[in-house]
């Protein structure tokens, strides 16, 4: 049978074709729990191939250990019957084989290859793209979903989801106005997509449009707060505020929305923004007060997991940040010994970027702010390879600044920020950050300048 789109399933259970594409459904945007809607569909039908393909294709977007299990049964179970799949299926288990052996960048290539017989799988394009987006690739971001849009329009179902990928692979690549187009297009075919929200939110963080992406994500409360995605909208949302100068509202969403995960709240994205976001505060100089103890206890458990850089650097900041130097000494010894000893993927991801951003934020804690500086500044233009957005991965350039002002290295600060100036001109933070690096250097006019421009903006912005 084909599903919705056209595309071939083994089944001719009409059942199994109904209930796969509601839970894909339910992950595409980002509700309900899909994994338990499609064991549901697996318990009335074992035999029903694609559905413990979707169940462990989709458990490879967790990026944490203690779903592995979980996911090569699922995936061995479905190669057991790979003597009657269809050639679209065996290629995602193909796919799937190589993540659960590490080799995340194969399995795009997987991927991609069934895109390429069948444009119209929703499934591989969805996880081909958040590899992407774990992998740092912008490039196919972008161009992986292009080389698929001919096969849609609005008469596809799920056309809206694949221009929200599209949205986001245009921001990523620096195509912010149509970007901001891909991503209002999609919304318009259907309100309630986070992902598509999500895309639009990037597109005003990297133009500076603070207040108009405060407005934006408000407007659209209703149609994201209570989805699975909504911890990092939150964060989002408080990007907006932080860059306008209003701590208390960011400390006021934290608190609300990201403190207090509730049941459920071991998932790591959640714990990666609330982390992302308090080092921000850190490095503006707001106390937190005991907020990082919190956190802390939440990473403590996968401290050394080795499975994803970019979870690792974000523990090492959490325990940096709560002066727990025995477990930040873990994590660092554990990707040192996994640097040495593995051949995965993520060998590469640590040993180019995070290890040294690592090295750069335990340095950080202990106010060697120049070894800070040293670990940063040689891979400064190479940290996509640690994944994340632009967004998420602006936080090693605003510590690697932070590092250079107290390390009074003002040179560079200025440099740095010079650079950042002319790409968001529009942000009140560069300016004010600006100005202490130009009075390092003795120009204490320009810093004034800087200095007033800076409150000014945060005025004018405050006053919208």
């Amino acid at each position: 049978m084909d599903d919705p789109r056209g595309v071939p399933t083994t089944t001719e259970n009409q059942a199994c074709i109904d209930g796969l594409e509601a839970a894909h459904r339910d992950a595409l945007a980002f509700v309900g729990d899909p994994i338990e809607r499609i064991d549901a569909v697996l318990a009335e039908h074992p035999d029903f191939i694609m559905g413990h393909v979707f169940k462990a294709a989709m458990l490879t977007q967790a990026m944490e250990t203690r779903i592995y299990g979980d996911m090569v049964n699922a995936l061995e179970t479905a190669e057991n019957m790979a003597d009657r799949a269809n050639d679209r299926e065996r290629g995602h288990m193909t796919a799937v084989r190589s993540w659960v052996e590490g080799d995340f960048t194969g399995a795009c290539e997987a991927w991609d290859r069934v895109l390429i017989d069948y444009p119209r799988d929703l499934l591989a394009l969805q996880l081909a793209h958040l590899s992407d987006v774990l992998l740092g690739d912008t490039i196919n971001q972008r161009d992986r979903v292009a080389r698929v849009m001919a096969a849609y329009d609005e008469s596809v179902p799920g056309f809206n989801w694949v221009l929200g990928f599209y949205s986001f692979g245009l921001e990523e690549t620096g195509n912010y106005p149509l970007a901001e187009e891909m991503g209002r297009r999609a919304l318009a075919l259907e309100p309630k997509d986070p992902y598509s929200i999500h895309a639009v939110a990037h597109v005003m963080e990297m133009m500076g449009r603070q207040t108009g992406g405060i407005a934006f994500m408000n407007e659209r409360l209703d149609d994201w707060a209570k989805s699975n995605f909504r911890n990092h909208l939150w964060w989002h949302l408080s990007l907006f505020h932080l860059d306008i100068g209003e701590t208390g509202r960011v400390l006021e969403i934290f608190d609300r929305q990201l403190r207090d995960l509730g049941p459920g709240g071991d998932n790591k994205y959640q714990e990666l923004d609330a982390t992302a976001l308090l080092w921000r505060l850190k490095l503006y100089g707001v106390d937190v007060g005991d907020r990082w103890c919190e956190l802390a206890d939440k990473w403590a458990p996968s401290a050394t997991d080795r499975l994803y850089a970019f979870n690792d650097v974000h523990a090492m900041m959490t325990f940096v940040a709560d002066e727990r130097s025995d477990a930040a000494q873990e994590v660092l010894n554990a990707n040192e010994r996994h640097v040495q000893r593995g051949e995965d993927d993520n060998v590469a991801m640590t040993r180019e970027v995070g290890l040294p951003f690592c090295r750069a934020l335990q340095a950080f804690a202990e106010e060697r702010y120049e070894d800070a500086v040293d670990q940063l500044y040689p891979i400064r233009y190479h940290t996509a390879r640690l994944g994340g957005s632009h967004a998420q991965r602006d936080i090693i350039a605003l510590t690697m600044i932070e590092a250079s002002l107290r390390a009074k290295r003002f040179s560079l600060a200025r440099a740095l920020l010079r650079e950042r100036c002319a790409l968001k001109p529009s942000s009140p933070q560069n300016w004010r950050m600006l100005a202490r690096a130009l009075e390092g250097c003795g120009q204490f006019n320009d810093a004034a300048t800087a200095r007033a421009r800076a409150t000014s903006m945060f005025s004018h912005k405050a006053m919208i």
